[in-house]
């Protein structure tokens, strides 16, 4: 269903029927002025939505200002519109508006891999000094060790994270939520509950058969040399 809406009709209806008439699929507002502009971002705002409008004269700045997202045309913008906008179209073509989208969440993305990534290996390099302590067993991993360890796989593989190309499908995921955070509880219950503690899993289950191997026994201290 597709409806057209000049500013005369929506000068006539009221509130309720505003938020109604926004439901429809397929809706253009015709002939408005910069006050009607405004009304509809509100009223799509009271509704939940995230709004972002387009705009490059002074009479779009009250609704570049309010909507989420206001997006200015950079070459034939008046200077007014540029200030209220959050956003500079330096070359006045929407498809950068895409383009900046995908840019956007393909960082979003890398930077939640980047932080799955650290926060993992806390788990593996903890763990040892634990059992040390109440196992009775000898010290899996040095204070050196686990520098050395930093150094050489927490810095390189992280800087490539952050620079991984976009996902092929980072623009059929719906929107994120404007309460989504970084630092999720799925990621931490990732990061520590299953990556960190498989990899800790892992790293004892390679040590104690190398120590058995080796004739170590349940409490025997290691050489000193």
């Amino acid at each position: 269903m597709s409806r057209v809406v000049e500013g005369l009709e929506l000068e006539a209806i009221s509130e309720e029927e505003l938020s109604e008439v926004l439901d429809t699929k397929e809706l253009v507002f015709a002939r408005i002025s910069p006050a009607q502009k405004l009304q509809i971002v509100k009223a799509l705002q009271k509704k939940g939505e995230v709004v972002s409008v387009t705009g490059d004269g002074v009479n779009d700045a009250p609704a570049l200002k309010n909507a989420d997202m206001g997006v200015a045309m950079g070459i034939i913008g008046t200077d007014v519109a540029k200030e209220a906008a959050n956003m500079i179209l330096m070359d006045d073509n929407f498809s950068s508006i895409v383009a900046a989208v995908e840019e956007g969440r393909t960082i979003f993305e890398n930077i939640k891999k980047f932080i799955a990534y650290v926060l993992t290996s806390n788990v593996p390099e903890i763990t040892p000094f634990i059992a040390y302590v109440l196992l009775s067993i000898p010290l899996p991993l040095t204070v050196v060790l686990i520098l050395a360890i930093d150094l050489g796989t927490d810095i390189v593989p992280s800087l490539g994270l952050g620079a991984e190309k976009a996902e092929t499908d980072v623009m059929r995921k719906p929107p994120r939520k404007k309460t989504e955070r970084l630092l999720t509880r799925n990621l931490l219950g990732m990061s520590y509950g299953i990556v960190g503690m498989t990899q800790a899993a892992s790293g004892f289950t390679s040590y104690f058969i190398v120590l058995f191997k080796g004739g170590w026994t349940w409490g025997q201290d290691l050489p000193s040399d």
